[in-house]
């Protein structure tokens, strides 16, 4: 019987390989010497696969990327270290068993090849989210195949229950693994780092540390979502995944070393498999996520109620729903443009609208919308039944538009509407990562068409936002 050895949450930094840091990698010594310490323990339980879960290699919003060749390569070579590389075997019995039982539980996956990365317009290769983990690994043990998982935007106990399917086959198989959750904590802790500065950073980094510190798996899945959002982390999906493979498992969670010098948080954790049994908990994580779904909905106001009412029939039934008795006589007497916004776990899903009304009152403008944003925004392929449970919807009833300057514009206050003549652009307002009236008409331009040295007319409106 196979068995899964002590696994790591190991952060990707290339600046702490010596040839890329060329001495900056001093700054993260604690990083570096906790890395060579996982290096260390892995020689010494000498597993024979190698399972990396990233976040940097083909991401999908619907799927698992999993590298399905015999052999995977890959170099530091856009870091400025091509001489560093690296070329695995790809161990494809288990990639392939993994693959089906996921399939069979309604966990799609995409299985990435030489062929299917040419359809797909990616490159096959390691990325280095696993490289880096793979090159302390590297320098102590090299005598095994790998798995290469890329992470997808899937819901987390559907993540949960993929690394619970990893354990199943590599008890089934009779193979002795290791899995490397890579990942970084906050880019936001700093200035410095890729991002501005945002204190929720720290609060990210702080409570996933201390969790983790004390075994709290559930308070990792219970993480306030709007501190995850604003954080700018990049590994809390890989590490969904590598709990799941855990679940049911006698296990430690060790800190071996946490810190931020360069604006990003980097922790390296253990989690020590031990003989017994221990705690199961996909059933109260999913029974979490129904809990927060119910929650939304019972505070949702008839406006949302109508946009997801109407995508959630369209997308079952194949029609338009009639105006419900909820809603409102404001709904029914007047006329605006409308935008419906989709999300899904925090990431754009669709967002379609009509800057005049179209229709004659905005309960019907909301529910041709709604549909459009789900099934017709050219930006996405259509969602499907399976994504409706994980859908949140913003609704922008649009104010009249004037005409306006430059120095009238506010992003926050008003959204823009650029025009040259046939050619339109429009761009909502108070929207995440727009914060100046340069970046706001720079891409309301760049939405229409429009070159910023011609000449283009601007107005601006006023919304009211329901959430």
């Amino acid at each position: 019987m196979g068995k899964l050895l002590n696994s790591y949450a190991m952060p990707h930094p290339p600046i702490i390989v010596p040839w890329i840091g060329k001495g900056e990698e001093g700054k993260v010594q604690s990083t570096i010497d906790a890395c060579k310490k996982v290096s260390l323990e892995i020689k010494s339980s000498k597993p024979d696969t190698i399972i990396f879960i990233t976040p940097h290699g083909p991401l999908f919003r619907d799927a698992i990327a999993v590298s399905d060749e015999k052999r995977i390569d890959g170099s530091f070579k856009d870091f400025g270290a091509p001489g560093i590389r690296f070329a695995k075997e790809i161990n494809t019995e288990l990639t392939k068993r993994v693959i089906n039982e996921a399939n069979k539980k309604g966990i799609t996956t995409a299985s990435i090849n030489k062929k299917t990365s040419e359809l797909y317009n990616i490159e096959f290769t390691l990325d280095h989210g696993a490289m880096v983990p793979m090159y302390f690994i590297d320098e102590n043990y090299r005598d095994y195949k790998i798995m290469h998982i890329t992470y997808g935007l899937l819901s987390k106990s559907q993540l949960y229950e993929f690394g619970m399917i990893i354990k199943k086959c590599i008890e089934e198989m009779d193979i002795n693994a290791v899995i490397i959750s890579s990942g970084d904590m906050s880019h936001k802790l700093s200035d410095d780092g890729p991002y501005s500065y945002s204190p929720y950073g720290e609060v990210y980094d702080s409570s996933l540390v201390e969790a983790i510190r004390n075994k709290n798996i559930l308070g990792i899945f219970n993480l306030d979502e709007n501190v995850v959002k604003n954080a700018g982390e990049c590994g809390l999906r890989s590490l969904y995944i590598l709990l799941g493979a855990l679940d049911g498992a006698n296990y430690n969670s060790e800190v071996l070393s946490y810190e931020g010098p360069f604006g990003v948080g980097y922790g390296v954790f253990k989690f020590g498999v031990e003989s017994g049994e221990g705690e199961k908990l996909f059933n109260k994580i999913k029974a979490g996520e129904q809990e927060k779904l119910q929650n939304r909905r019972k505070n949702e106001d008839v406006y949302i109620t109508l946009a997801r009412e109407s995508l959630e029939t369209y997308i079952r039934k194949g029609k338009y729903i009639n105006i419900p008795d909820y809603a409102t006589e404001e709904m029914l007497k007047e006329k605006h443009g409308v935008f419906v916004s989709l999300k899904k776990f925090g990431e754009l899903r669709g967002c379609i609208g009509t800057i005049n009304p179209c229709r004659e009152n905005v309960a019907k403008e909301i529910i041709f919308n709604a549909v459009e944003a789900g099934v017709n925004d050219p930006r996405f392929y259509a969602v499907n039944g399976s994504e409706l449970d994980d859908l949140e919807y913003s609704v922008d009833i649009l104010m009249p538009p004037e005409k306006a300057e430059f120095e009238d514009l506010d992003p926050k206050e008003y959204g823009v509407i650029v025009k040259s003549g046939y050619r339109t652009g429009l761009l909502l307002p108070d929207l995440e990562g727009v914060d100046t009236k340069e970046e706001q008409v720079k891409i309301a331009l760049k939405k229409a068409g429009i070159s910023k040295n011609e000449k283009f007319t601007i107005e601006r409106f006023k919304v009211i936002r329901h959430r």
